[in-house]
């Protein structure tokens, strides 16, 4: 039987609709978790983009010298950029957070014979991160041995000094990712750590993972330690993240002591790990941003972070006005950072709420994910819940569209 002509149609419409959404492509956040790990975490800042463009449309002094005129460095192109923002003596840029710890350990877990050498964790930092890829694991693939000490509530410095042998290579703390120990618990500052290291000779490494360079108390969240509160601590190296709350592109940045910072830099894995001068020039246009606190919020992280409630409602207000066919309210919501950072501690936003609409709202949060541009809400009962601090303001007829689709 020869199928109908309009059927042959729109069956090869759904195939092409269906692979150009298995291919990469633009979303709009509606989920009120401002840097969501699925979605690309943290949106880059216009100037990040333009950055880029300049850098990559055409050759670049990647790794040329135009003073010179010789061979340069490509890890010293953010140098100062890093050093300002960070209060750092050095630092190394590899292409993610767990490539920087990776690179840490092979350098300095790894005994001339090629055996491992311990590596000192408390047992309440052992954490898994997304993927299930856990922080043992990544132990025992560099090659080092791991040496658990504390409970899972409670570890004290002298936990970490009964664990010191000959064979000791680092301390290591880590960040704790998507959770928290509340209640009868006891834990080892930075700057106690940092001091037992000195006297022992073993240096302090802290895996931050989530970048802070600014104070999250300034937008009304608890505070989330930064790289810097780690460097003035005295942590000896910090391994942190360029795609979280530091609002750049994927990058994992190592900063610490210089001497250490050199024998990274003379490891061979660096070659595998390094990053192209796409990332540095996208890492270095956020970084300036930073270091002038008037142009923080041009970082969309930050812009999200910093909407007031009262601009969220007037826009979820005019979008339900102008779609005044379907059954949209605005609603107040709980958003969250995302990334790992502050998962207990969500804040105040503005949702564009639907309800009740036709098929259901697993069908209707499906059809908004299938349309163009694709939008990813969250079920919330019998509403269909699109956080508008997660969405640009310019993209609201974008949003529309979508939705009008949808309905």
């Amino acid at each position: 039987m020869t199928p109908e002509p309009n059927a042959v149609v729109h069956d090869v419409l759904a195939r092409l609709a269906e692979a150009s959404r298995a291919g990469l492509t633009g979303v709009l956040n509606g989920s009120g978790i401002l840097l969501h790990t699925n979605l690309g975490r943290a949106p880059l800042a216009r100037e990040a983009l333009d950055a880029i463009d300049d850098t990559a449309r055409g050759a670049s002094n990647l790794e040329y010298d135009l003073s010179t005129g010789r061979r340069g460095s490509r890890y010293d192109r953010l140098g100062p950029l890093l050093r300002a923002a960070t209060g750092a003596e050095d630092l190394l840029v590899v292409n993610n957070c767990a490539a920087a710890v990776l690179l840490v350990l092979d350098t300095f877990a790894r005994a001339p014979d090629g055996s491992g050498r311990e590596v000192v964790v408390a047992r309440n930092q052992l954490i898994e991160i997304g993927g299930g890829f856990r922080l043992p694991d990544v132990l025992a693939r560099s090659g080092a041995v791991l040496v658990e000490v504390g409970a899972t509530n409670k570890v004290y410095a002298a936990d970490y000094a009964r664990a010191l042998t000959p064979r000791t290579a680092l301390l290591l703390r880590a960040h704790a990712s998507n959770y928290r120990i509340d209640g009868f618990t006891a834990d080892v500052s930075g700057a106690e750590l940092a001091a037992l290291g000195a006297r022992a000779g073993v240096p302090v490494v802290e895996d931050l993972g989530s970048g802070a360079l600014s104070d999250l108390r300034a937008y009304g969240l608890p505070h989330e330690r930064t790289v810097q509160d780690a460097i003035g601590e005295g942590i000896d190296l910090v391994a942190f993240s360029g795609d979280k709350l530091l609002g750049g592109p994927q990058a994992g940045i190592v900063a610490g002591r210089s001497a250490l910072v050199k024998r990274m830099r003379a490891n061979p894995l660096l070659r595998a790990l390094r990053v192209g001068s796409i990332t540095l020039a996208a890492l270095g246009a956020t970084l300036r941003l930073h270091l002038d606190p008037a142009a923080r919020e041009r970082i969309p992280f930050y812009r999200m972070l910093a909407a007031p409630l009262d601009a969220l409602h007037a826009r979820a207000a005019a979008l339900a006005a102008r779609l005044d066919g379907l059954d949209l309210r605005a609603e107040r919501a709980d958003g969250y950072v995302g990334a790992g950072a502050l998962p207990t501690a969500p804040f105040a936003s503005v949702a564009l709420a639907w309800h009740a609409p036709r098929g259901g709202v697993d069908a209707a949060a499906a059809r908004l994910r299938c349309g163009a541009p694709a939008v990813v809400a969250r079920v919330d009962g019998d509403r269909v819940l699109i956080d508008l601090r997660t969405i640009p303001p310019e993209r609201d007829g974008d949003l529309a569209a979508a939705l009008e689709a949808a309905g």
